[in-house]
């Protein structure tokens, strides 16, 4: 059985509804399907609901977007945008499959959690009183990047007095300046495209600049440009470590300028978080961070290409030092703090003999610590 489109509206609501009381991260629809709810991180078919049909996906499509928005969809095939609803805000994106529309809507908190709740390492928060450099957050999609950002954004917002511009598509929480004035552009809507926007925020007198998405050679080299010239300036990247970070931006370049981009990356270069999001004992998520905390050892590694392991090498040698931590290091606190079970800290670790010993030195520091 699949729904009449006189419901369409009312069945839409329902289920945006329900995904605002059970917490869920995430909303898809497809014709095809039940409506399916991501709620810690698992999919959660709604087989209360009936079985979803184009007619039902066509009309949710036309209430996303507005009749202009409609018209480009349907050239270009797929479309961002943003949606309200009883005080909620989500990031849109609807897309065709098999000859269909399907829609994915991610939740976005309407409150920017404060640091201290997010279980964060602390060394993160330091990043936030640097006054230029460049902050990188990596990880895969729903790995919890835009909400590291947005605190660490507020963070800044309220503690200090700086001009903060944010590049987003689309634009995803939303500050109220408090000690600093935050100013916030949305791609397709504010500015034409990433690349244009940072170029354009050097005239725009900020301290601060958060880069959504590093996407393509000409806004990396930009997003650098601008740290290069006594900007601060947060930006994230689709990778999942540390090491892969610093290569995905060097191998965007063609090779007769990769050794200059290494050279101005080392200048420029002050923290990469690599995140992920973890099932948490009890129930919700916990973020397990790589952190790497740059000095002139790692500088000197950037240079120079050395293999990963030398950054590796060096993030664990820095590890009491200024608090870097490799992922292995995250996951055994994590563990240690009874936040995540030994099955998920292998899952991610995937060594269990370097786990283990992580583990153990955790834990014998840990007993230091409280003798202490």
């Amino acid at each position: 059985m699949q729904v009449a489109v006189k419901d369409s509206k009312s069945i839409f609501y329902s289920v945006v509804d329900l995904a605002i009381k059970s917490g869920a991260s995430d909303i898809h629809l497809s014709a095809g399907l039940y409506p399916v709810l991501r709620v810690n991180g698992e999919l959660r078919f709604l087989k209360d609901f009936l079985v979803l049909d184009q007619r039902f996906m066509v009309a949710v499509v036309e209430e996303l977007l507005s009749d202009e928005m409609c018209k480009d969809y349907r050239k270009a095939k797929n479309m961002d945008a943003s949606f309200e609803y009883g005080g909620y805000r989500f990031r849109v994106h609807v897309y065709r499959q098999q000859g269909s529309d399907a829609v994915a809507m991610r939740l976005i908190p309407t409150e920017i959690p404060a640091f201290d709740t997010l279980n964060l390492p602390l060394v993160i928060r330091r990043f936030t009183t640097l006054r230029h450099g460049l902050i990188l957050v990596t990880g895969t999609t729903g790995s919890g990047k835009s909400t590291t950002l947005a605190s660490l954004i507020n963070e800044i917002n309220l503690s200090v007095s700086r001009h903060i511009i944010t590049i987003e598509d689309p634009i995803e929480y939303v500050y109220r300046s408090n000690l600093s004035i935050i100013r916030q552009r949305e791609v397709g809507h504010d500015v034409n495209g990433f690349a244009d926007a940072v170029r354009a925020a050097m005239r725009e007198d900020p301290d601060v600049v958060l880069v959504g998405e590093m996407r393509d050679l000409e806004t990396i080299q930009n997003t650098i440009t601008l740290a290069e010239t006594g900007h601060l300036v947060f930006a994230t990247l689709h990778t999942k470590n540390v090491a892969e970070t610093v290569d995905r931006i060097v191998d965007v370049f063609p090779s007769t300028q990769q050794q200059q981009i290494r050279l101005q990356l080392s200048n420029v270069l002050e923290g990469v978080v690599s995140q992920h999001l973890l099932p948490r004992v009890g129930g919700g998520r916990v973020p397990a961070c790589e952190v790497m905390v740059v000095n002139d050892a790692i500088r000197a590694l950037i240079r120079e290409q050395k293999n990963p392991n030398a950054i590796y090498d060096q993030i664990q040698i820095n590890h009491r030092r200024n608090g870097s931590q490799t992922l292995v290091q995250s996951l055994a606190n994590l563990y240690n703090a009874g936040l995540i079970s030994y099955d998920v800290a292998l899952e991610y670790a995937v060594d269990a003999e370097m786990l283990k010993g992580a583990i153990m030195a955790g834990s014998k520091s840990d007993k230091l610590n409280n003798q202490a």
